[in-house]
């Protein structure tokens, strides 16, 4: 930013915000504040719509399953996209096609003409739009600052999203309570139309080129970049089990038993994932200044200790205990985000990166839709109780046997970065 001084000299506050220098970050920083915020009650809000149409948890997972194969089935296809496009331009576009699909789904709502069959049609369409989303967003970070201040740049982001994940839920379980879920969609739009004409503020080096490559060149030269790196796609292969159990046990089964088990509620499930946020948002703090050395270690042993809120949801979902397990849990999740996010951005070549990311999402969701699904059907067809608990168990026990790959245990960070933030 004009008049910071160099980051080295400047007090440790400003070296926190280091990332912020930089007019196309801040530019950035700005329009995806925005629509975290606004976006931050559509889960729930998704969630108790369908359950207001239909109170069967095997219907929401219908509907979550929908989202989550469209994504898939077109998230190698955004990260090349995004690698040869400008990558602001992919994100303004397909934020068009989302503020059209959730105001269908808010006019529907409003009309009372809503049905699980549009729902999952329009979820199709919103799927769609975030596979493209999600690589370019992947790969904009690291054109948008220093390598030196990657770490903050994420940590940033990652205070917003887990700032407005405190609030969001709270202020959705009310909207949606006194006003229903149309009214938190219509909050999701404006805040994408007003993100839009802020990303044309970003200014970013031209895309690379593709030399005339084909589509299916493209993604063969991703997939050699994602294969080559044994850290990666192991975490990947964990990661297909640990969100297919986590988009079932948690998003699955934890709105339906707050909908049906008084010891929680509706307004209560708000406050657990409220607490998540809180537990993400203190971590991030951390992170702005005190480097990771040891970004994958430490990540995956994080991501461990989110069997702790799973097995309390199936054996005492009280808000209390469960708000409280679920703010550790939030601790742990965000040293793995940012760790990841970061060990992806110093170590893939930019003009690969949404590619090699594309190819993370793809095999970190392609077995999601089936968790909606198979947790849908257990929910009604066993004891709830047993399905978290063994949920809870098997997440831990995938989440620590990464740590037996030689390169997640040892990876570390580039000399570089680790200066610049052990001197902030």
């Amino acid at each position: 930013m004009p008049g910071w001084e160099d980051a080295d000299e400047s007090p440790p506050m400003i070296r926190g915000l280091a990332a912020m220098q930089d007019r196309s970050f801040r530019w950035f920083f700005i329009a995806r504040a925005i629509t975290m915020i606004t976006g931050s009650m559509s889960s729930i809000a998704l969630a108790f719509a369908v359950l207001e149409i239909d109170n069967d948890a095997r219907s929401l997972s219908l509907v979550l399953a929908a989202f989550t194969v469209s994504n898939i089935v077109f998230i190698l296809f955004g990260g090349v996209v995004a690698d040869r496009m400008p990558r602001a331009l992919v994100i303004q576009t397909c934020y068009v096609i989302d503020i059209l699909s959730v105001g269908a789904m808010a006019t529907l709502l409003f009309t009372g003409t809503a049905t699980v069959p549009l729902l999952m049609l329009l979820s199709i369409v919103t799927g769609a739009s975030t596979a493209f989303v999600m690589p370019a967003m992947q790969g904009i970070i690291p054109q948008l600052t220093t390598p030196e201040h990657l770490q903050q740049a994420n940590a940033m982001l990652s205070f917003v999203r887990s700032a407005v994940t405190i609030g969001g839920p709270i202020i959705a379980g009310i909207l949606v309570t006194a006003a229903g879920p149309a009214w938190a969609m219509i909050v999701q739009t404006v805040g994408w139309i007003a993100a839009i004409p802020i990303l044309a503020l970003v200014k970013l080096p031209p895309p690379a080129g593709t030399g005339g490559s084909t589509l299916f060149h493209d993604l063969r030269l991703g997939w050699n970049e994602f294969w080559g790196r044994t850290w990666l796609w192991t975490i990947v292969l964990a990661f297909m089990v640990m969100n297919a159990i986590h988009v079932g046990a948690w998003s699955v089964a934890g709105p339906y038993i707050a909908k049906n088990d008084d010891r929680l509620g509706i307004a209560g499930w708000g406050w657990v994932l409220s607490a998540e946020g809180v537990g993400i948002l203190l971590m991030t703090l951390v992170l702005m200044w005190v480097p990771l050395k040891r970004p994958l270690r430490l990540g995956m042993i994080g991501m461990a200790v989110f069997a702790i809120p799973l097995t309390m949801l199936g054996l005492h979902p009280a808000v209390v205990l469960l708000a409280i397990a679920a703010l550790l849990a939030g601790l742990g999740h965000e040293v793995f985000s940012t760790g990841w996010n970061v060990a992806m951005m110093e170590n893939i070549p930019i003009d690969r990166l949404s590619r090699v990311s594309s190819y993370d999402m793809l095999g970190s969701f392609v077995v999601m839709p089936i968790g909606t699904l198979a947790y849908g059907w257990l929910i009604t067809h066993a004891d709830v109780t047993t399905v978290l608990v063994v949920s809870g168990i098997l997440y831990a026990a995938i989440a620590l046997a990464t740590l037996a790959v030689p390169s997640v245990w040892r990876m570390g960070r580039p000399l570089t970065a680790q200066t610049q933030l052990a001197d902030s």
